[in-house]
C-alpha cells in the first residue's frame, strides 16, 4: 500500500473509533461480554452522559442472575443504573443541563399516564423503565437518558459519591413512607452498604437514638464510632430488645424479616427494604400486629428523590465514600458480580 493510501486509512479508522466505545454487555444469564458499540445518539429531549463511576448492586447481581429487578432486564443489554459523568451532547429540547456538566441520573422512568402515576404513585407505574435495566446503563462509555430524570451534582460532591445517589434516594424514599420525630428509637438491621447508609441518614432525619445489627463486628465498631451510632447487636449471639419504634430491615432474609417485627413496641413502624426472592415468604404473630398496632411498609425505587440525596451529600450529613471498599474497571465486574472478590461492601466501576 502506498504511503498515501496509508494515511488515509490511518484518517478513516480514527474517525471510526472516534463513534466507537467499550460496553459490558449482558448476553444471556450470567454472562457478559466486553464490546465495542456505537456511541448513541441523542433525540430531542435526551442528554448524552460520558460515564464515570457506575455502582454496583443487589439488583445488578439480581439481573445477572436472570432475576427481575425493577423490571426485567431482556439481554443484550448494558447494566449500570447507579452512574454519574459528564454531559457529552444535549437534545435541541433540553434546557437544564448543558455540556461539561457533573451528573447523575435516576435510572427509573414512569409513563405519567397510569393508574399510579395519575394518583402520586410513580414509583408503581405499569410501564416502568429504567436506565441500566430496560435501556442501556452506565456499564459503558456513553450511554443516554431524558433529561427529566438527569441532576447537576453539586461542587463539593464527587463524581463517586453522585454514583450512590440512586441507592441514597431509594433508602429516602423509604423514610418519607414513614412518620419520624426525634423522640424515637431506631433500629436498623443489616450492616451492608445499604444498612449503613440507613444508619446515618435516621440521625440526619433527627432520629435521636438509632441502633445497627448486623454480623461484621469490624462493620459495627465502624458505625458506632464514625457514624454515631448509639449500641450495635452481632445477630449471630445477641438478643434484639423489643422496645424500638421504628425498625428498618435491610437485609431481605425471612430470619431477619421476622427479626424486625418482633423487635418493635407498640405503635412501632417497620420498613421492609431489603429485597427477598421473588416467592420468598416470612412468618409473623398477627396478633402481636394487631394488639401492638404495627405498621409495616414497603418501599419500591426511589421516586423525586435526587434531590433530596444530593443535598444529604452536599451538606455533609452523609458520608458515602468511607463505604465504598472495592474500586474496579470493566473487566473486573464479572468477578465482582458472581462473587469471587471477596469482602465486598460496596463496588463501583470506574468507566472512563
Amino acid at each position: 500500500m502506498q504511503p498515501v493510501a496509508q494515511h488515509f486509512l490511518k484518517i478513516k479508522q480514527f474517525k471510526r473509533s472516534l463513534f466507537k466505545m467499550k460496553a459490558l454487555v449482558l448476553t444471556g444469564k450470567k454472562q457478559l461480554a466486553l464490546q465495542e458499540l456505537p456511541t448513541p445518539t441523542v433525540a430531542a429531549n435526551e442528554v448524552l452522559v460520558n460515564t464515570a463511576y457506575a455502582g454496583i448492586c443487589g439488583t445488578d447481581r439480581a439481573l445477572y442472575a436472570g432475576l427481575p429487578g425493577s423490571a426485567d432486564a431482556v439481554p443484550p443489554i448494558v447494566l449500570g443504573h447507579e452512574n454519574s459523568g459528564t454531559v457529552a451532547a444535549i437534545g435541541a429540547a433540553v434546557t437544564n443541563v448543558k455540556v461539561g456538566d457533573r451528573v447523575t441520573v435516576d435510572p427509573n422512568i414512569y409513563c405519567g399516564q397510569c393508574e399510579y402515576c395519575l394518583t402520586d404513585r410513580p414509583e408503581l407505574c405499569d410501564h416502568l423503565s429504567a436506565v441500566g435495566v430496560t435501556r442501556n446503563g452506565g456499564l459503558e462509555q456513553s450511554f443516554t437518558a431524558p433529561a427529566s430524570v438527569v441532576y447537576r451534582v453539586p461542587d463539593n460532591v464527587s463524581l463517586k459519591a453522585a454514583a450512590t445517589t440512586e441507592p441514597i434516594s431509594c433508602a429516602v424514599h423509604g423514610l418519607k413512607l414513614l412518620k419520624l420525630t426525634p423522640y424515637q428509637k431506631a433500629l436498623v438491621i443489616g450492616d451492608g452498604f445499604m444498612g449503613q447508609i440507613f444508619a446515618q441518614l435516621l440521625q440526619a432525619y433527627g432520629v435521636h437514638q438509632v441502633d445497627l445489627a448486623g454480623r461484621n463486628d469490624q462493620k459495627l465498631a465502624f458505625n458506632h464510632d464514625k457514624f454515631s451510632v448509639t449500641r450495635t447487636f452481632n445477630t449471630t449471639r445477641d438478643t434484639l430488645p423489643a422496645d424500638y419504634d421504628v425498625v428498618i430491615e435491610a437485609v431481605g432474609l425471612p430470619q431477619t424479616q421476622e427479626q424486625a417485627v418482633e423487635a418493635t413496641k407498640k405503635g412501632a413502624q417497620v420498613l421492609m427494604f431489603g429485597v427477598g426472592k421473588p416467592d420468598q415468604t416470612f412468618s409473623m404473630n398477627t396478633y402481636e400486629v394487631y394488639q401492638k398496632q404495627l405498621t409495616i411498609q414497603g418501599a419500591f425505587i426511589n421516586p423525586y428523590a435526587f434531590k433530596d440525596s444530593l443535598a444529604l451529600l452536599a451538606s455533609g450529613q452523609l458520608d458515602v465514600e468511607s463505604l465504598i471498599s472495592h474500586e474496579v474497571g470493566l473487566e473486573q465486574v464479572e468477578d465482582v458480580l458472581n462473587g469471587q472478590v471477596s469482602g465486598v461492601s460496596k463496588a463501583v466501576v470506574k468507566v472512563q
